[in-house]
């Protein structure tokens, strides 16, 4: 059974076209040239997900969930013997990225953050801004409070499958003018503005950085960037901004709580590169206490599909500068305020200008008296052709994001892992470290177990103590 599901969807994937097929003159490096071919084939790798799962549902010790970015590699009971092949799993327009796929293993054994100029060898820092790809791997639990804003390197992957691992502080995550990077499994909060200092981006190379914006991860003129599993709240500024001509970019399996604007995607209405965006918003929790911008779009193309909404507070898609917004298979749960029931929002712009942007919803669920406001002209008979498919698939919206954010957390512990034989890494117990889990649902710590108060204890005191001098 499972060798016929696998031979049925090799063939569906390959009656896609290549990427590199011109049909159009591309504004971006590494932008795809038919975006509803992306779109279209995202669906056909959902709907073979939950057939398959249909199909083997009744075998015992089935694990298939019909999202088709855990099932490429979950369902393997020995998955971290071959960590890399999560680079293979990716969906959208991050599905190209290559993140450290072919690399050795870097294990962080240091979780601390001193020097932003050289970093200590085994930190977090000295391993991302490395010139080889690296597959990045933390050797215990552990909570990193950075100094200053992390700047990647291209060809990194962060794996924190197998630890709990929470990043925290100064500017967060930078990832500027790079490519084919992958972050999984990490929790990413409480994230704040940081700069004018001197930060190292590469083994020979560190400059002036000016001050932070205090974003969780800054996508910015980067390309193949996939950011899956991670659980993210409390920042300065956005969760997750993209912009500056950044593309190929796909986001999913997160959950999002406890923050105001959610997510950026697009520099600003005037900045003509960014009509090259293309970005992937697949499988995500918008969870609890969330206001606006999920997410607020200038210009690009940007497909949302199979994402549970709930109860934003101002509104959840909003945009301006004539974005494309191909809304599919969500749920979306209206807040109680009844002047707040609308999922979209136009920015600053009046009816005349937004009546002929393309906003389109296919298939979503709209509950507790939501709607959504679709636009542009011709837009039934477009999409009519792009999609020979229904998507049915928010009826299953339910177990698709069952699992979003971070794996190895208490409603889904990953227990033990290895990493391989090329790595200096061993055994480790997921629950061994000294920080527990972060509940991503009420902003607080938690214990894993009743032995653990002492520790969790101590985890809150210095979370306490650090943002009482932040």
């Amino acid at each position: 059974m499972l060798s016929g599901s696998c031979i049925v969807f090799l063939l569906l994937v390959a009656s896609f076209p290549e990427r590199g097929s011109a049909m159009y003159n591309q504004t971006l490096s590494g932008q795809h040239p038919n975006p509803d071919h992306v779109a279209q084939d995202l669906h056909r790798k959902v709907n073979v997900s939950i057939w398959r799962r249909e199909m083997l549902s009744k075998e015992a010790g089935s694990c298939l969930t019909g999202n088709p970015i855990d099932d490429c590699w979950r369902c393997d009971p020995n998955w971290q013997l071959n960590r890399q092949r999560l680079a293979d799993c990716g969906i959208g327009f991050g599905q190209y990225a290559l993140g450290g796929k072919g690399g050795r293993y870097y294990v962080v054994t240091d979780s601390s953050d001193h020097d932003p100029v050289t970093p200590r060898p085994g930190t977090l820092r000295y391993a991302v801004i490395q010139t080889e790809p690296l597959w990045i791997v933390f050797a215990s639990n552990m909570l990193i409070q950075l100094s200053e804003e992390l700047i990647f390197n291209s060809y990194k992957t962060l794996d924190g499958r197998g630890a709990n691992v929470h990043i925290i502080g100064g500017g967060c995550l930078t990832l500027q003018y790079i490519s084919n990077v992958i972050i999984h499994n990490v929790h990413i909060h409480h994230c704040y503005q940081s700069g004018e200092t001197n930060i190292r981006s590469s083994p020979t190379h560190y400059g002036w950085r000016s001050k932070s914006d205090g974003d969780g991860i800054s996508v910015f003129g980067a390309r193949d960037i996939w950011i899956d599993h991670c659980s993210m709240s409390h920042c300065k500024d956005g969760l997750i901004d993209v912009v500056m001509g950044s593309t190929g970019i796909t986001i999913s399996n997160n959950h999002f709580s406890h923050h105001n604007e959610v997510m950026l995607l697009g520099h600003s209405d005037d900045y003509l590169p960014d009509s090259g965006m293309q970005v992937t918003i697949a499988f995500n929790h918008f969870g609890k206490k969330l206001i606006q911008r999920m997410p607020r779009c200038r210009r690009g193309y940007i497909h949302v599909v199979n994402n549970d909404f709930t109860r934003w507070e101002m509104y959840a898609i909003g945009g301006s500068g004539n974005p494309t917004i191909n809304s599919q298979g969500n749920r979306y749960i209206a807040p109680y305020d009844r002047n707040a029931k609308e999922v979209t929002k136009r920015v600053d712009t009046s009816e005349g200008d937004w009546r002929g942007w393309n906003w389109r919803s296919e298939g979503d669920i709209m509950a507790n008296g939501a709607y959504f406001v679709a636009s542009g002209q011709g837009v039934e008979v477009k999409y009519e052709k792009a999609y020979s498919i229904e998507p049915k698939s928010a009826a299953y919206i339910d177990q698709i994001t069952f699992n979003s954010g971070v794996l190895g957390a208490r409603r889904n512990n990953m227990g033990k892992w290895t990493a391989g034989s090329n790595s200096s890494g061993g055994d480790l117990d997921a629950n061994s470290g000294i920080f527990e889990d972060y509940d991503e649902y009420s902003g607080s710590w938690m214990p894993c177990s009743a032995d653990s108060i002492l520790k969790t204890f101590l985890t809150t005191l210095s979370l306490f103590m650090f943002l009482s001098i932040k």
